[in-house]
């Protein structure tokens, strides 16, 4: 199956913490899952299979609870192409 890229990002509620730690939680779920990845400002983008991806999202959405956030929104952008698309080639041109 050729590669998607999915963007997400996790914004979590929860009383009297810092939400940027909780967050890191998430990301740190992408960092070990060995897709290839980008952190942004405002998301963080993977590239791989769209099933395992959005696996990826789940844990991280579940990182985000386990770390102390009562609740937890996610937004999810999906880029498919039958032939596969990829961040370098997105990219390639701002580098």
């Amino acid at each position: 199956m050729p590669a998607i890229n999915v963007g997400f990002e996790v914004i979590p509620k929860a009383d009297g913490m810092d939400t940027y730690q909780i967050v890191d939680k998430a990301i740190e779920v992408v960092q070990q899952s060995g897709v290839k990845y980008e952190v942004g400002a405002m998301e963080t983008v993977m590239e791989g299979e769209l099933d395992e991806l959005l696996e990826i999202v789940k844990k991280a959405q579940q990182a985000c609870i386990d770390a102390g956030a009562r609740e937890v929104m996610t937004f999810v952008k999906i880029h498919y192409r039958p032939e596969g698309v990829s961040m370098d080639e997105k990219l390639a041109k701002y580098r």
